[in-house]
């Protein structure tokens, strides 16, 4: 089974769009790159899709990968085929974290979200979100405590796996 990333934090970004990647996440980024070898730098690409996405996804190489073989099973022509293409392919950008741990956001990406001097990083599986923190706080977080706030009490989410194929 491929390593995930885990956990959240905040980091700076300087006025060049540079940002440090958590090490815990570095750490993930090398054992998902099939090409990486000690003294190079991980290879990841960060999808910055549709106007609905108010955050960077950024992708392990074994993850994206994985993303690309099902848009190609995909018919050819289709228009889920065409959509998916453009939001996971054409709307990303491949990248690799630099030589002292850290990402180069281009203006483009840091605009779309509204990035300023500072972006929180969050664990999301085999990828990892980056978010203006303020912008996380007022829609995902807000979004994962209504979902609780609806269960009862008592219920632990953990059932929500119950029944689930191992796969």
């Amino acid at each position: 089974m491929a390593k995930r990333f885990r956990g959240e934090s905040h980091h700076k970004v300087d006025s060049k769009g540079r940002v440090s990647i958590p090490a815990s996440f570095r750490r993930v980024l090398e054992a998902s790159d099939p090409s990486w070898e000690t003294g190079k730098n991980p290879e990841l690409v960060i999808v910055y899709g549709d106007h609905r996405r108010n955050y960077l996804e950024c992708y392990t190489i074994e993850a994206i990968e994985e993303v690309d073989a099902k848009i190609d099973r995909l018919p050819r022509g289709s228009v889920q085929r065409k959509m998916l293409s453009t939001l996971f392919q054409g709307q990303s950008l491949p990248t690799s974290v630099d030589e002292t741990g850290r990402l180069v956001l281009p203006a483009k990406l840091r605009a779309k979200i509204g990035l300023d001097d500072e972006a929180f990083f969050i664990a999301a599986g085999d990828t990892f979100q980056i978010w203006k923190p303020e912008t996380y706080e007022a829609e995902e977080l807000a979004r994962t405590e209504a979902w609780l706030d609806e269960l009862p009490e008592d219920v632990d989410p953990l059932i929500y796996l119950d029944g689930i194929e191992e796969g």
